[in-house]
């Protein structure tokens, strides 16, 4: 058995996710269907997170064990050929013994990317006219239809940099929560501590892109940060909201969850 590592690129839009569920499209289940039209082996790709339905990924990996001898380069051209435009496989490679695609990440890269459809300064005139988001664009970002301000935006992101308790920022994950138990048992606890090692905004052709690094992401954190900060920069929220928001360890203390459309997984590293 040789044990693959596979970078992936998709576009998330058609997919209900990485993560396979029966009778709905989902990448894992398209690249596992790919892999047995391939080499006749059905396998399940491990891949380094879950992306939910409609978020994209410039740099998912995934890895998985086949017995078909390929060369990885025939293996990386014969994917691409039997995927689906909307996924492509960015590089094959052998991968080290006892890899895997999730267990072994040590960090991950996310982007969220906003349409700021109001100007933030208003023209010599008055009020500029709202910007109107391509349709090209308009399944890769939010179209936000409140004007931002990008100082409070950075102000508010540079106040989740290191080790907190981001209950508040946490969505339930069902793959936890639908788990049966036997009768009589307690869940274990799972801690809610993740580290982050960058947070920040920046405007990049006509778009608000937060990037954000860390050692780990609660199930829709990076989307609940967003949706918080935005209420920030759209002055819903003060300035200084986020260590009360953080101490409060209750997701209703945060702000709504970003639309999916704008999240993108940029970088996973081992």
């Amino acid at each position: 058995m040789t044990l693959w590592k596979l970078t992936l690129s998709y576009d998330g839009t058609p997919y209900k996710g990485w993560q396979v569920q029966p009778g709905l499209p989902t990448v894992q289940g398209t690249l596992a269907d790919a892999i047995e039209l391939l080499t006749g082996e059905t396998v399940l790709p491990q891949g380094s997170g879950r992306t939910d339905a409609g978020v994209h990924a410039l740099g998912q990996v995934a890895s998985l064990e086949l017995a078909a001898p390929i060369p990885p380069e025939n293996l990386h051209r014969a994917l691409n050929r039997a995927l689906p435009s909307s996924i492509r496989v960015i590089s094959v490679e052998p991968a080290s013994p006892g890899f895997h695609a999730r267990h072994s990440a040590v960090r991950k890269t996310y982007e969220y990317r906003i349409f700021p459809r109001v100007p933030q300064h208003p023209g010599e005139a008055g009020r500029e006219p709202d910007r109107i988001c391509s349709p090209m664009l308009a399944s890769f970002a939010w179209d936000c239809p409140w004007p931002l301000d990008l100082t409070l935006l950075q102000g508010a992101a540079s106040d989740v940099l290191g080790e907190h308790d981001f209950t508040s920022f946490a969505a339930s994950d069902p793959d936890l929560t639908s788990r049966s138990l036997p009768e009589g048992t307690a869940p274990e606890p799972r801690s809610n501590l993740r580290r982050i090692d960058r947070s920040s905004w920046a405007e990049r052709d006509g778009l608000y892109i937060f990037t954000v690094t860390g050692s780990g992401f609660l199930h829709h954190m990076v989307r609940n940060l967003v949706g918080t900060f935005v209420d920030i920069g759209a002055q819903r929220l003060p300035a200084d909201a986020i260590p009360g928001v953080l101490a409060a360890c209750d997701r209703s203390a945060a702000g709504p969850t970003a639309p999916a459309r704008g999240l993108f997984l940029v970088d996973v590293e081992y």
